[in-house]
């Protein structure tokens, strides 16, 4: 499974308006229910923020991949969302996040899923990837750079 199959230019959000970490999933969620992602964009948010209250999944560099797995996730979904401003996410090292990842999966266990999760991590620790999204002037342009990286 690579990154660059489940991005889609109608999931990516380059200008997340979100002021705190609630207002960007919240964001985020919206996308996945505008594509048919899910059926329920508040409990498919109501997932998404138990998994928060577990433990974080800001981790650190700038970098977030909240995730969840619900029985509304039509099929496996990956939103990409990116803040100028950068948003307390609770981080690991206590720096604000600008790049988000939100990954959505339907209930049970998908291979995929913990496969493009691991990818993500890997990708992320990357300077010049985190760079490069920072930076992508358009949709197209997040998803070029997320083939380079594969």
């Amino acid at each position: 499974m690579k990154i660059s199959e489940l991005l889609d230019e109608n999931l990516i959000e380059l200008n997340l308006k979100g002021e705190v970490k609630e207002e960007v999933l919240a964001e985020m969620v919206e996308l996945l229910k505008e594509e048919d992602k899910i059926t329920d964009k508040d409990k498919f948010y109501q997932t998404i923020l138990e998994r928060e209250q577990e433990g974080t999944t800001g981790l650190g560099r700038g970098v977030a991949i909240p995730h969840g797995k619900s029985e509304v996730v039509n099929d496996l979904a990956l939103v990409f969302g990116r803040s100028q401003a950068g948003i307390d996410f609770n981080s690991r090292d206590g720096q604000p996040v600008h790049l988000f990842f939100m990954v959505a999966d339907y209930e049970g266990h998908s291979p995929e899923y913990l496969e493009m999760v691991a990818q993500l991590t890997k990708n992320v620790r990357q300077d010049d990837y985190r760079e490069e999204l920072l930076t992508a002037e358009s949709e197209e342009e997040i998803i070029a750079v997320t083939k380079n990286y594969e």
